[in-house]
């Protein structure tokens, strides 16, 4: 999401060279979905399949600093949608719901017939959300990184009506001059905004960065934004049977580097519900 810090910490590029030496013979494979060839990798053995889901414009290198260590816990699948890492490059707009689409059709080419564990970034749960409303069947547990949403926008304008618009406003110019904005072209250009969609009762847990910011580029990362976004996710999962909420200060936007171990532990935490229930 174009609002977040890319910042990672000295840890984080440790381990992340860490995982390219021990990985650097592994290489990826290719399957057709929907005409498109999609990369992907497959580690690990276990009762669960953890399926990962990166953030926008992202590969599957979005997941090196996390990707071996769950092999060690279960069998994970890490994958580049249509037009990202070295799946088949497009120019054509998608909005989260076509990638949903594509998901569950993923899952079909490689005979993945149990329901898995979604674990999305970023963009990437605006995907996990279509998802997981639309193929409930596929999906035991949500587990969602820093996910973006349609409502960041009402945290500017809740703020500042006058100059969230105006930020607003640059962010699309910005978007555009770097190319198409699926998050803007998903949500933010459409009047109504769109809502979250219906999600099945499942174990799910959101870990949001509310890590503050010195200098905040836009009012999304003053003192005021950290808050307001930490008490939406916390909301959001609130309202689920199963849900659970984490905020970090110590992580910017990328979770799964600067916290590797954080996003190990929740992951571990819903691996032993679903065991211990004794679901597939």
């Amino acid at each position: 999401m174009q609002l977040r810090s890319l910042g990672v910490n000295t840890n984080s590029f440790l381990v992340f060279t860490l995982f390219l030496l021990l990985s650097a013979n592994a290489k990826a494979a290719f399957v057709k979905v929907d005409g498109f060839d999609l990369e992907y990798e497959v580690a690990g053995a276990g009762k669960q399949i953890v399926v990962l889901e990166a953030g926008g414009s992202a590969g599957l290198d979005d997941w090196n600093s996390v990707f071996s260590s769950i092999a060690e816990q279960t069998k994970v699948i890490r994958y580049s949608r249509v037009g990202n890492g070295n799946s088949t490059a497009i120019k054509r707009h998608f909005t989260s719901m076509d990638y949903a689409d594509h998901l569950s059709e993923f899952f079909l080419a490689l005979g993945i017939s149990k329901p898995v564990i979604l674990v999305a970034h970023s963009y990437g749960g605006s995907v996990a959300r279509d998802f997981a409303a639309k193929y409930s069947q596929q999906l035991n547990a949500l587990l969602m990184l820093d996910p973006s949403s349609e409502h960041d926008i009402d945290i500017l304008r809740a703020i500042n009506l006058e100059q969230g618009n105006k930020e607003i406003a640059q962010i699309k110019l910005s978007d555009m001059a770097n190319g198409m904005s699926n998050q803007y072209l998903d949500f933010w250009s459409k009047r109504p905004l769109p809502d979250y969609p219906k999600i099945k009762d499942m174990p799910v847990t959101v870990i949001a960065s509310v890590c503050k910011v010195a200098e905040p580029s836009n009012l999304f990362f003053t003192d005021k934004g950290r808050t307001m976004w930490g008490e939406m996710w916390q909301s959001w999962a609130a309202e689920f049977p199963q849900g659970r909420s984490v905020l970090t200060v110590k992580s910017s936007h990328f979770i799964q580097n600067d916290e590797p171990t954080l996003v190990l532990r929740e992951l571990k935490r819903l691996i032993k519900i679903l065991d211990d229930n004794k679901q597939p």
